[in-house]
This record gives structure tokens, sequence and C-alpha cells, in this order.
């Protein structure tokens, strides 16, 4: 027997951000109707654009085709008792339905509004639709968008893979050959797990290049049994298939993290590696460092006293000096925060952790949304 009772359902709200109560409005619309048309309603004055919340919730619901996901802005102040800021709010809900028939193809009249809230007995009405209210008392899915920007940490486990990628804060350990990145962004988060609670699931997001590395040094000792890594001919385009596999590796390990993401390098340290082994900037690669999420922190390994290693992938004990020197030029002209540190691996764990504490207490900093005026 089919469950699709409705035509046209319809999920209005900030989604700021989104969360998983709201996604099961949208996920038991799409069980019921024929067609969801979800209006994304956002504020001038709030601090995540609604476009971005919208890119979440689509990324959510991409395998749901009947999910129609917009956005309008609804700067119209919230006052349940007035008629008149009633009509308002309906003439933007009905103007994202407009735009969601502009954009996927246009439907009939809403049948059915989808909400948690006491409000849609009377959106319902004005709608001429059926009132679905699912979940009021919260017990379900005990979650709403005022206490995941209190307190996201608390809140993480019920935020979605796509708003989890989209918050969390990403630590990146870059230097030069043997300075530690490694040890020290493993030693992160091994340390950030031992907090317990929702820091068990940190995730660390390994260095492809050196996966890379090793297969190009095989692949040369396939025909010469005593090549070595400085015999192994790179080329640009090896650089961007690094940096295009270390991208996808890291959203990968970020939706399956805690707030923290701890990556033993990324792209943009990619650009200088090529630099290092090109002699030359690599436009490809600097885009796909454009277009990276952007980063919370940077590490910078000190080379001052330690021991160059050679594990049988390094060849540019002679160049780390000059590497590092790029990498300081790098941080300091991009607007990210960066900390170069040195000591024993203790000691720049020690510090890691402080700076990612430091982080955390100023991170999230969501603007008020607006809030129901008060009555006379």
């Amino acid at each position: 027997m089919s469950r699709i009772v409705y035509e046209h359902g319809l999920v209005i709200g900030k989604f700021y951000p989104p969360h998983l109560g709201h996604e099961y409005l949208i996920r038991t619309a799409a069980a019921h109707c024929r067609h969801v048309t979800v209006g994304v309603l956002g504020a001038s004055v709030e601090s995540i654009p609604m476009q971005q919340r919208a890119a979440w919730l689509r990324e959510s619901f991409a395998d749901q085709p009947q999910v129609r996901i917009v956005t309008e802005l609804d700067d119209v102040p919230i006052d349940y008792d007035s008629p008149a800021i009633w009509e308002a709010h309906v003439d933007v809900m009905r103007a994202a339905i407009a735009r969601a028939d502009r954009d996927f193809g246009a439907l009939g009249p809403v049948d059915a509004v989808f909400t948690s809230e006491p409000y849609g007995a009377e959106l319902a009405r004005r709608f001429g639709a059926d009132n679905v209210c699912l979940d009021q008392s919260r017990s379900l899915y005990p979650v709403s968008g005022t206490a995941v920007r209190a307190d996201p940490v608390a809140q993480w486990p019920m935020l979605s893979p796509a708003v989890q990628a989209g918050l969390a804060l990403r630590v990146a350990v870059v230097g030069a050959e043997s300075t530690g990145t490694t040890t020290l962004s493993r030693d992160l988060a091994v340390a950030l797990r031992q907090r317990g609670g929702i820091w068990q699931r940190t995730a660390w997001v390994a260095e492809y290049g050196r996966e890379y590395s090793a297969n190009l040094l095989a692949l040369a000792r396939a025909r010469d049994a005593q090549a070595r890594a400085e015999d192994i001919a790179w080329n640009s385009q090896d650089f961007t298939i690094v940096a295009t596999e270390q991208c996808r590796q890291e959203e990968f390990a970020v939706r399956r993290g805690s707030p923290i993401l701890v990556c033993d390098t990324d792209a943009l340290a990619t650009c200088i590696w090529h630099e290092r082994y090109i002699g030359a900037a690599s436009p490809a690669v600097v885009e796909i460092a454009a277009r990276m999420p952007p980063r919370a922190l940077y590490l910078l390994t000190s080379d001052a006293g330690v021991p160059f290693e050679d594990d049988g992938l390094r060849d540019g004990e002679h160049l780390r000096g000059w590497m590092n020197g790029r990498f300081r030029e790098v941080l300091a002209a991009q607007g990210v925060p960066w900390r170069e540190l040195s000591g024993s691996p203790q000691e720049r764990c020690r510090t890691a952790l402080a700076a990612v504490d430091e982080l955390l207490a100023k991170a999230w900093q969501f603007a008020p949304p607006l809030e129901q005026q008060p009555t006379a």
C-alpha cells in the first residue's frame, strides 16, 4: 500500500544551521508527498548565508529529487499575533514556492505543511492545507537551532555530515621534509581523542603525497631495482593529482569526525612542493588550493634542531631551510592564523593543543536571528 498521501508538501524554516530535526521534517514529508518544497528563509542579519544552508540540505537530500530546496530572503519581523506580519511571511513563502516552480517545474497548490512548531496550524490554514505536526516535544530529535548556535560542540551529533563538514575547524600541519609534520598531526589528533565524548571521533587526514611518492618509486624500481627517490621524474600533473586526492580524502574524513579536523598537509602546501620540484608555481594546483574550504589554523613545523631522517622517500635535506622560509612567506600572506612550532614532539603537541583551544574559544560566532517582537 502506497504511503504517498499528499501531492505537494511544504517545509519552511531558517535552518540556521540545519540539524537532524529539520532533516526529519523534510525526510518525512518526502516519504508521504509526491513533491516537497523546502523554503530556506534567511534574514540579512544572520551570519551563515542562506545559500550555504540550502547547499548543506541539498547534499543531505541529493538522492531524493522530489525535494525542491530554494532560498528566499525574509527580513519580516516575527509576531505571531499580527495578521499583517503573518501575511507578509506567507508572501515570502509563496515567493519561495514560485522560485521552486521556475527552477524545477510548476506544481499544484500546497496540500500539506510539515512543522514541529505551534504556528503550524495557522500556517496550514493560510495555505488551505493539512497541518502535519511532527515531534513538537522534541523527544525524537532533542535539538534546536538555538541550541546549536549556543554550543555547536555539544550538539555536534545532531548535525548531518554535510553541516559538520561546513562547520568543522580544519587545522593543517605543514612543513618541509623530516620536520615532524606527521608526528605532530598524529599526536594532536590522539590528544584530542583522549578528551572523550565527541572528541573521540577526531579524524586525521594522512599526507597523500607520501603514498603517491612511494607508488612512483615502486614504478621506477620495476624498471631499475637500484632507483632512489631522487631518480623520480616529477611532473606538474603529479601535483595536480596529489592536491585533488588530498582534498577528496579531507572531505571524506570531515564528514565523519569531531569539530576539529587534523590534516597532515593540504593543497596549499602542495603548491609549495610543486615549486620545490618543478621550480615554479602551478596554476592548476593554486586553483585547487583556492577552492578548499576555509582553514581555521596552520601549524608550521620548524626544522630547527630536528635531525634529517632519510626514510627512502626523502631527498631534500639541503632544501629544508628554503622550504620552511617559503612556508613562512605564504602563510604570512594569507588571512588564516598560523603558528610555527619548535621544541620536542611533546612541547609541540602541547603548544598545538593550546592553539586549538584558543581557536575553539572564538569559533562559531553566530549572529542572533530575528527574534519575536514583544507584544504591546
